[in-house]
């Protein structure tokens, strides 16, 4: 998942891109709203991570306008504006969550895993696709309950795909989900990510839990 940091004090947003980052996000940030509401609308993310008071642009215009330009970016607002109005104004304005600073970075993890759960259709951290059972929150997976043990970035794939599970997701969203930009344009490390996965969920006798679309891109099997 691709998570976008707009927030101008720079000691928190370094610390919330390598805590993120750290706990397996794609993360980016921006320093103002105006490079921040570029971003944005560009890019296309999973979630944004939203301050109020930056400089250029604040945060409920940068929302606004977000909104009026159609993004629907999931949007979680981290302010240290606690006034009941702000808050209001906030979730109207289109966020989908409000944390007041200072906040426990566990609490925060906790309201993005939610979020992104919600999206997705899910009641739970516990996302069951056939024989195969994903944790959202341990980044556990076992296959017909055996546990496997999954590398981050293969995880991170996985995840990709069980959280769209219904619909067939592309090879360039693969890439601007779970990899940073350094890759090289039509490189195959979406392929090359996508055998490496099969080789450690799929049973030998059994069709790919992973089904290529070909000229389309990937989807999780679901029976």
């Amino acid at each position: 998942m691709r998570l976008l940091v707009i927030e101008d004090a720079e000691i928190l947003r370094q610390s919330l891109v390598i805590g993120l980052g750290d706990a397996g996000y794609v993360v980016d940030a921006a320093a103002d709203g105006e490079e921040g509401l570029w971003l944005a609308s560009e890019q296309g993310y999973d979630l944004i991570i939203l301050d109020i008071m930056l400089p250029h642009m604040n945060g409920f215009e940068l929302l606004d306008r977000l909104r009026t330009l159609g993004a629907d970016s999931l949007v979680l607002m981290l302010t240290a504006r606690d006034e009941v109005e702000d808050r209001v104004l906030g979730l109207r304005s289109g966020a989908d969550d409000y944390l007041v600073k200072p906040f426990d970075f566990d609490e925060l993890l906790a309201r993005i895993e939610a979020l992104l759960r919600r999206r997705a259709g899910c009641a739970s951290n516990l996302l069951e696709i056939g024989e195969l059972t994903i944790n959202l929150h341990s980044k556990q997976v076992s296959v017909s309950g055996v546990p496997v043990s999954l590398p981050p970035r293969e995880y991170a794939l996985l995840e990709c795909l069980a959280l769209n599970r219904h619909r067939v997701v592309s090879r360039q969203e693969i890439e601007h989900k779970i990899y940073d930009d350094k890759i090289e344009p039509m490189s195959n490390v979406v392929d090359s990510a996508i055998s490496s996965l099969r080789k450690m969920i799929d049973h030998k006798d059994r069709p790919s839990f992973i089904l290529t679309r070909r000229g389309h891109g990937y989807q999780i099997r679901q029976s």
